[in-house]
């Protein structure tokens, strides 16, 4: 990784899964064994909501939707009044009826090739790179603004406003999450922007501090 060395990355990676360890939150959607809908759809539901509103609400939904054609066979309203809890329940409920119309088409089978699997409704690059680390097991980033936001306050700040078309954030956010322990290193980070190094930082009981750039420049 240009201008960042790579025992900073090592270090970073080592003191998030450590971290994580202790202070990690415990999610259904995180558990093995579960379908590859029920995977895809705890994406959907976490787009812009706090995982712990979508924790409460996830086992209902699963329970009243438990596949695809449940989803493309009900109705628009039903689906909407559903969603209501977690917001945005009109984008959200025409959205996800696309989707679950297409993967039904599909016989709920994700494609692995990345151009086909971003042209479904509803799988921008944050789903997919999501499918592609829980579902397909590869070393992909869940990038999002609280991963976005960990990332540039330790590491250095993006060039670009858009997290999607920012080359220096998407290669960082990659090479961070190469690793035998991927998906926990992911999820450790998003935890750490929940629980620390929220939008107000909670530098003082942050344990990679003394290595963080913002904290260097700003003191916490």
């Amino acid at each position: 990784m240009e201008n960042i060395p790579q025992d900073k990355i090592e270090f970073f990676q080592h003191h998030i899964l450590e971290w994580y360890k202790s202070n990690g939150r415990n999610f259904l959607w995180r558990k093995k064994g579960l379908t590859n809908y029920q995977y895809v759809i705890a994406e959907v539901l976490l787009q812009r909501t706090k995982a712990e509103t979508v924790a409460k609400f996830y086992p209902d939904f699963i329970r009243n939707f438990p596949n695809w054609l449940s989803i493309a066979s009900g109705s628009a309203y039903q689906l909407e009044e559903f969603l209501k809890p977690v917001g945005l329940y009109r984008q959200r409920s025409k959205r996800l009826m696309n989707l679950a119309k297409e993967m039904v088409k599909r016989n709920g089978r994700l494609p692995k090739e990345r151009g086909e699997l971003e042209s479904i409704p509803f799988m921008g690059q944050y789903i997919a790179n999501a499918v592609e680390l829980v579902i397909f097991n590869e070393q992909k980033p869940l990038i999002d603004v609280n991963m976005s936001r960990v990332l540039e306050r330790f590491f250095g700040e993006r060039r670009k406003s858009d997290i999607r078309y920012d080359s220096y954030l998407q290669e960082l956010a990659h090479e961070i999450v190469r690793s035998m322990h991927s998906k926990s290193i992911n999820w450790a980070i998003l935890d750490f922007a929940a629980k620390v190094c929220k939008t107000k930082p909670l530098c003082p009981i942050c344990p990679i501090k003394n290595k963080c750039l913002y904290f260097v420049e700003h003191g916490g």
